[in-house]
């Protein structure tokens, strides 16, 4: 097990360097730092007494990857980040929002949570990236596999992006983002992804067990699932809040920044002073 630190050299910073309070944020697979400029750039959080510090998880955006990358590993590489950054609350995206739930599961993290759109089971996930996973592990092809993906991805998004009123140059730059990728490291660490959510079977129960303020924020058209089943549990959770955010899917952060902005400013209030 890769027991060093392997903090991603894309670390961003903003808000007062003299805030009482820091969150930090994690960004969803194949996506960088750069994927919460929106929200960093709003005043919602400053106005809270909040900074903010986005890091890449380690391998996305050709950063250096860890020797070991399972979920468990990331939760404490990023445990350590948010000690050394002085964080207390942590915010995560997509598979961000499922290190994030690692991280308080594994006791790293002890502050409240805000998790965009998190995958709480394999049916949950997207269906395309199962398909990607299984093709991913057959030898010869899985490299060819997602190298076209990683061609194709990019493209789509921006469309998307555009569709959900993203300005066509904003689009365009996280597009660039999602396509600066290794396919051979994507491959890797989806196949640990997905080895992990088979492991837990479903992330509810973790994450319930932590105790953790924990706000579940998923984007009204989010193409991740929700059962009857995680919404019951997750609702029955008093520590638990969940949201959706109006007019946005699953790049709920760049769709409609302001609302997760003024999500992120709210946890201040379970902070101790």
């Amino acid at each position: 097990m890769d027991a060093s630190p392997a903090p991603s050299p894309d670390v961003r910073r903003a808000g007062p360097p003299d805030a009482a309070h820091r969150a930090l944020l994690l960004p969803g697979g194949l996506c960088s730092a750069e994927f919460y400029a929106d929200v960093m750039a709003r005043p919602e959080p400053a106005a809270a007494g909040l900074g903010t510090v986005a890091v890449t998880l380690p391998g996305f955006g050709r950063t250096t990857p860890p020797a070991d990358l399972s979920m468990e590993n990331y939760a404490r590489l990023m445990g350590e980040v948010a000690a050394a950054e002085r964080c207390d609350v942590l915010v995560g995206h997509s598979m961000g929002a499922n290190a994030a739930i690692e991280m308080a599961a594994l006791g790293v993290f002890t502050g409240p949570l805000v998790l965009l759109s998190p995958t709480f089971c394999r049916a949950d996930e997207a269906a395309f990236l199962g398909v990607l996973d299984r093709v991913g592990r057959v030898p010869g092809l899985g490299p060819l596999a997602w190298a076209a993906m990683l061609r194709a991805v990019p493209r789509a998004t921006a469309k998307e992006l555009v569709k959900a009123g993203v300005p066509a140059g904003r689009a365009a730059v996280l597009a660039a983002d999602l396509g600066n990728n290794d396919p051979g490291f994507c491959r890797r660490v989806v196949r640990h992804y997905y080895d992990y959510l088979d492991r837990h079977r479903s992330l509810v129960p973790r994450l319930r067990d932590t105790g953790a303020r924990t706000w579940v924020v998923r984007g009204a058209h989010d193409e991740i699932g929700l059962t009857d089943e995680e919404h019951r549990a997750l609702s029955a959770a008093p520590h638990i809040t969940l949201a959706t955010v109006p007019h946005a899917g699953h790049m709920l952060l760049v769709e409609q920044p302001a609302q997760v902005a003024a999500l992120i400013a709210k946890s201040v209030q379970h902070l101790s002073p």
